[in-house]
């Protein structure tokens, strides 16, 4: 309702000149944009914009327990790790959500996510939606990546110190690349690349590695044992047939060379030689990169199910799918994964 005070105004602008109208209607038109103003900043849904939001974000979505999860006793301790060789400290939705569900699936290990662009000796992380929610998981932990530290020691120690190196085109890649083969003979356990959506703990996929396609390997997920002679002949082959200048030459294309002469095969085929597991492609890449674009098409309960029966994680193609359009809450592939197996970023997906 229009205030007494504008009522009396109007009963004494009436009454004198009608140049005094203009200024009523100045004042009544002033009054309801003044309104109008605060009703769109007190009502929390018009403030949809991400930039908007609190990088703080609260624990109460459910947080796994280190006694396991539904359908199978607690796993065995090791590491499930993440690696961001870029400078780059704002992860997205597809970042978040392959941590929370790798965590959410792995309640008894440590899932690290080592970043080039933390500072070292900074306890803090900074202010960001991602890392607040990544903290509610007791077994998550995020680091900085040394990438001097982590070479040394390694046939690759001396390739990184190369400054021509860094100059090539596919530098970051390749630098992942050498990262994860690294970290695997090192330390051991499972690496995952960060477009990646985890459904079933993967402990029990020992010294394995994914076929992508009909004869090639990919990297994207490793599991192997500390120290296996495996990974030190990709080591050695990192070095000696070193090439950054080919796209995928120091990723799959290595894996694949290493795994052929490690089996004295001609074609990759799904088996296990030798102790070593190539995986059959429904296992980590059920969804070929070629036909990338399913993940966005909707698709049914049944088909889901039948869809993941014999996976273990989804490989989410994020090179390619990056820049198309999800829709929130949707039937589409993509959203009911971020949905079931990573529902804090879901949640924040949605109110964003």
């Amino acid at each position: 309702r229009m205030p007494s005070c504008l009522l009396k105004l109007t009963r004494v602008v009436l009454s004198h000149k009608p140049r005094a109208l203009f200024i009523l209607i100045f004042m009544f038109v002033s009054f309801a944009y003044i309104k109008f103003y605060w009703r769109i900043w007190e009502d929390p849904k018009s403030r949809g914009h991400p930039s908007s939001l609190s990088a703080d974000i609260g624990c109460a979505h459910s947080v796994p327990s280190s006694h396991g999860i539904a359908g199978g006793p607690s796993p065995s301790p090791g590491n499930v790790f993440f690696v961001e060789t870029s400078e780059q400290t704002n992860p997205s939705y597809l970042f978040s959500c392959s941590v929370e569900s790798a965590a959410r699936t792995h309640p008894g290990s440590r899932v690290v996510v080592l970043m080039k662009g933390l500072a070292k000796g900074n306890a803090s992380l900074p202010k960001h939606w991602a890392f607040s929610l990544l903290r509610c998981f007791p077994n998550v932990q995020i680091r900085p990546l040394d990438l001097t530290e982590l070479f040394s020691g390694t046939p690759l120690a001396q390739w990184y110190l190369q400054p021509q190196r860094h100059q090539e085109p596919y530098f970051l890649p390749v630098l992942s690349d050498a990262c994860r083969i690294v970290l695997m003979w090192k330390f051991g356990g499972i690496y995952l690349d960060t477009d990646f959506i985890v459904l079933k703990n993967l402990q029990n996929l020992t010294n394995a590695l994914g076929i992508q396609d009909e004869d090639e390997l990919n990297g994207a997920f490793l599991s192997f044992k500390p120290k296996h002679e495996f990974i030190e002949l990709c080591m050695q082959d990192f070095v000696q047939n070193y090439n950054g200048w080919v796209w995928g030459h120091q990723g799959p294309e290595l894996l694949t060379r290493v795994f052929k002469k490690w089996c004295s095969l001609r074609t990759i085929k799904s088996m296990s030689c030798k102790g070593v597991s190539a995986l059959a492609p429904e296992a980590v890449y059920p969804i070929p990169w070629q036909d990338w674009k399913r993940l966005f098409e909707a698709v049914g309960a049944l088909e889901l199910q039948q869809l993941l029966k014999n996976t273990y994680a989804v490989h989410i193609w994020n090179k390619l799918s990056h820049g198309t359009k999800l829709e929130i809450p949707s039937q589409a592939l993509l959203a009911q994964l971020y949905s079931q197996f990573c529902p804090a970023t879901y949640a924040k997906m949605k109110q964003d």
